[in-house]
C-alpha cells in the first residue's frame, strides 16, 4: 500500500527540474536583407519552389525571462534558418544553448506526441448524422493503422464506418504551428526585456527585371527597371524594413534542417466495414497550405508601386555597402511567403544608345546566319546612365501609332560606372550574312540589309589572335580582328579577306 506514496516521490524531482518555456510568438519590428543566389547566371530566371539566394534577417521582440534557467522559444521565425548563424543580444547573462525545433504542428507530429493521452473521439452516424463522443487513448502512432483504445476496446480510427474525429485538449508544448528557435537562457533575475534575434535563413533570391523603350531614331532609350524579392519560405515578414545586396560574397554552404510536418495515412484491415485505402485525418487549426506563386500579371497588379510617366511613387535607394551595393526600401514593406514583390529600382529617361547588328564569324569556312541586334552604350552619367546595373533580363520595346511594340529580349549582366553595356536583344532577319572560300587561300563575306535606314554591322573573327589581310582596314576586339561596317539601306557590303595558314 506504501506504491502510490513512493511513486509521488519519485516524480516531485522530475518536476521540480523541469525548466519554464517563455515563448516569443512574433517579432515587434523585423529587417530582411536579400542576397542573390551566387551561381545564378544574368540570363537564368529564379524558380520560386527551389530559391538558392539567402537573407539576413533582424527582429526585435519583447521577452520576459523568469529567475534562473528556462527556455526562450521564438516562433515565426524563417523555415529555412540556419541556426548556427543566430546572434541574440540584449540578454544579461547571454544564452547556454539553442535548437532549431524541426517539429511542426501537424496531424502526424500531433498524435505522435500524443502517444498513450487521452483524447476525444467523436463519431457522426452517416445515416442519422447523430453525434457520439467519448474518450479514447492513443496506442500508436501516425504510421499505419491508427489504433485507439476505448471503453469498447480496441480498434482502429476510421475503421468503424462512421464519421470520426480526434479532439485534443491541447497542443504539446514541443510542437508549434510556424518554425521554431528555441534558446535555453540563464538570468540573475526575473527581468522583461528588448532583444534582437539576427540570423541566416536560405530560400531567397531577387533579381533586376528591366523594361526598356526604343526612340523612333534608334539613339535613345528609356530605361526602367523593377527589383523583384522573392521568399520561397514559408514564413512571412510584415512591415519589414526590406534591402537588397547585389554582388558577390563569399559564403559557404550550410546545410538547413528541414521541419518535419507529416500527414496521417490511415489504412483499415480487409477485416474492417469502410473500404481498404488510405484516409487523411485533419483536426481543429491544421494550418492552411501555402497559396501558389503568383502570375507574373496578378504580381504586378500586386506592386507597391504606381509608375505614371517619369514619376514613381516608391523607388529603391542606392547605398554603397564595401564593395558591393545595397538597396534600400524607403517604405515598410511586406515580404510574403511563398510570393513575389517588385519595387521600382532604376528610372533612366533618354539614355543614349547605338543599335549594332554583330556577329561571330569563323575564318575561311562556308557560313551563312541573321546577325543580332544589340543596344551599346557606356554607364557613365553623359550618356545618360552612370549608375550600377544589377544582373536581370531585359525586355526591349518600340513605340508604334501610340502603343508599345515588343521588339526584342535580352539580359543584363552586372555593369560597374564606367564599363561598356551590351546587351543582345535578339537576331535581325532583315540583317545576313554569308560567306564562301572562294579558293584556297581567299574568302569572301557579303551582308546584305533589307531596312529603309543604313545600320552598323560588325563581325569578329574568331581566330585566337591571328591577323587577317583584307581587302578593308580591319579593328580589334578581344584580341580579335573586327570587320565594322556601314551597311546602306536596302543595300549590301563586301570583305574579301586571305585564310591565313
Amino acid at each position: 500500500m506504501r506504491w502510490p506514496h513512493l511513486l509521488v516521490v519519485l516524480l516531485v524531482p522530475a518536476v521540480a527540474s523541469a525548466q519554464p518555456i517563455t515563448s516569443s510568438p512574433r517579432p515587434d519590428a523585423v529587417a530582411v536583407t536579400i542576397y542573390r543566389d551566387p551561381n545564378r547566371g544574368p540570363a537564368d530566371a529564379f524558380n520560386l519552389r527551389w530559391l538558392n539566394g539567402y537573407a539576413l534577417i533582424s527582429e526585435t521582440r519583447q521577452v520576459h525571462l523568469p529567475v534562473g534557467e528556462s527556455v526562450l522559444r521564438f516562433e515565426g521565425v524563417a523555415g529555412g534558418i540556419i541556426p548556427q548563424s543566430a546572434i541574440i543580444t540584449g540578454l544579461a547573462d547571454g544564452v547556454v544553448e539553442r535548437n532549431r525545433d524541426a517539429l511542426l504542428l501537424s496531424p502526424g507530429n500531433l498524435l505522435d506526441r500524443s502517444l498513450g493521452q487521452r483524447v476525444h473521439l467523436r463519431r457522426t452516424s452517416r445515416a442519422t448524422g447523430a453525434v457520439v463522443e467519448q474518450d479514447a487513448l492513443i496506442r500508436t502512432g501516425a504510421d499505419g493503422a491508427v489504433v485507439l483504445q476505448t471503453r469498447d476496446g480496441i480498434e482502429a480510427l476510421r475503421c468503424s464506418g462512421q464519421a470520426e474525429t480526434l479532439l485534443f485538449d491541447e497542443v504539446p508544448p514541443d510542437l508549434s504551428a510556424k518554425p521554431t528557435l528555441s534558446v535555453r537562457t540563464r538570468s540573475s533575475e526575473a527581468i522583461d526585456a528588448t532583444i534582437t534575434l539576427s540570423y541566416l535563413a536560405t530560400g531567397f533570391d531577387w533579381q533586376a527585371n528591366y523594361v526598356a523603350t526604343l526612340s523612333p531614331a534608334g539613339d535613345r532609350l528609356d530605361l526602367f527597371a523593377w527589383m523583384t524579392l522573392a521568399n520561397g519560405d514559408e514564413t512571412s515578414f510584415a512591415a519589414a524594413q526590406t534591402n537588397a545586396v547585389a554582388g558577390k560574397l563569399n559564403r559557404e554552404y550550410a546545410p538547413v534542417q528541414p521541419a518535419q510536418s507529416r500527414p496521417i495515412n490511415l489504412i483499415c484491415w480487409p477485416a474492417g466495414t469502410t473500404s481498404d485505402g488510405a484516409a487523411r485525418l485533419t483536426y481543429p487549426g491544421a494550418p492552411p497550405p501555402p497559396p501558389p506563386a503568383p502570375s507574373p500579371a496578378a504580381m504586378a497588379e500586386a506592386s507597391d508601386i504606381v509608375v505614371t510617366g517619369a514619376r514613381v511613387a516608391m523607388k529603391a535607394q542606392l547605398e554603397a555597402l564595401g564593395d558591393v551595393k545595397l538597396y534600400r526600401i524607403p517604405e515598410l514593406v511586406t515580404v510574403a511567403a511563398n510570393s513575389q514583390k517588385q519595387v521600382a529600382m532604376i528610372a533612366q529617361p533618354a539614355v543614349k544608345v547605338a543599335l549594332v547588328y554583330r556577329q561571330a564569324m569563323p575564318v575561311g569556312g562556308d557560313f551563312e546566319a541573321s546577325a543580332t541586334r544589340t543596344l551599346v552604350s557606356r554607364n557613365r552619367t553623359a550618356d545618360g546612365l552612370g549608375l550600377p546595373l544589377p544582373a536581370g533580363g531585359l525586355v526591349l520595346f518600340a513605340d508604334r501609332d501610340g502603343r508599345p511594340i515588343l521588339i526584342g529580349e535580352g539580359f543584363v549582366a552586372d555593369g560597374a560606372v564606367g564599363e561598356d553595356v551590351e546587351i543582345a536583344v535578339g537576331e535581325a532577319p532583315g540583317v545576313r550574312a554569308v560567306q564562301r572560300r572562294l579558293d584556297d587561300n581567299r574568302a569572301e563575306l557579303v551582308v546584305t540589309n533589307d531596312g529603309p535606314a543604313p545600320i552598323r554591322y560588325e563581325a569578329e573573327f574568331m581566330t585566337d589572335g591571328a591577323k587577317l589581310k583584307a581587302d578593308a582596314r580591319l579593328g580589334a576586339r578581344h584580341g580579335r580582328p573586327l570587320w565594322a561596317v556601314t551597311v546602306p539601306a536596302n543595300g549590301s557590303a563586301t570583305l574579301r579577306y586571305r585564310i591565313p595558314l
